[in-house]
């Protein structure tokens, strides 16, 4: 009994080693998600550009897309913001979460740095992102063209990435939407 006690301690620091070193090798950008595989949440929020016209999960549909959750607080999305343009400029669809942001700051971020975004949700309370399970921004989603999220990319993306990772994937979308 005494030797059971005195290898309980062993064996949890042995566990608890075990966890954090499969850690180590664990991507941050590659945070689970349980929406993975199914619809866009359903929302009616306005659009950023004109208050007046809402933007529903519907309007998501018809052809694969990113959803890029931003915002001008973000030095993160000020950073990932020209690789955004030269994907959309490249024929990339891209709509935009303006998450938990100010709507003539980012109007004016828009006009100043150009703008992605086929569409652009003012999500100015955050509830899309709670649905969504978005930790901050940026994080982009990739969509189908059924509206099913397929992936989630949690940080910056920068060119490399785009073009090593996330292309593929979103190539993927396209061919699978291609009859």
């Amino acid at each position: 009994m005494k030797r059971l006690l005195l290898l309980l301690p062993l064996a949890i620091f042995l566990g608890v080693a075990v966890f954090l070193y499969a850690g180590l090798y664990r991507d941050p950008a590659e945070l689970p998600s349980a929406l993975i595989g199914k619809p866009f949440p359903a929302f009616s929020l306005p659009a950023l550009d004109d208050p007046q016209r809402t933007i529903t999960e519907a309007d998501l549909k018809g052809k694969p897309a990113l959803v890029n959750v931003w915002a001008t607080w973000c030095p993160s999305c000020r950073f990932e913001h020209p690789v955004l343009n030269k994907l959309a400029e490249a024929g990339v669809n891209i709509h935009g979460v303006n998450y938990k942001d100010e709507r003539a700051p980012a109007r004016q971020w828009l006009s100043d740095l150009h703008n992605p975004y086929q569409l652009n949700i003012e999500d100015a309370k955050g509830t899309l992102g709670l649905d969504l399970g978005v930790y901050g921004a940026p994080e982009t989603f990739f969509v189908d063209a059924n509206g099913i999220i397929r992936h989630k990319y949690v940080g910056t993306i920068d060119e490399k990435l785009w073009r090593e990772k996330l292309a593929p994937i979103y190539q993927q979308l396209l061919d699978e939407a291609t009859p």
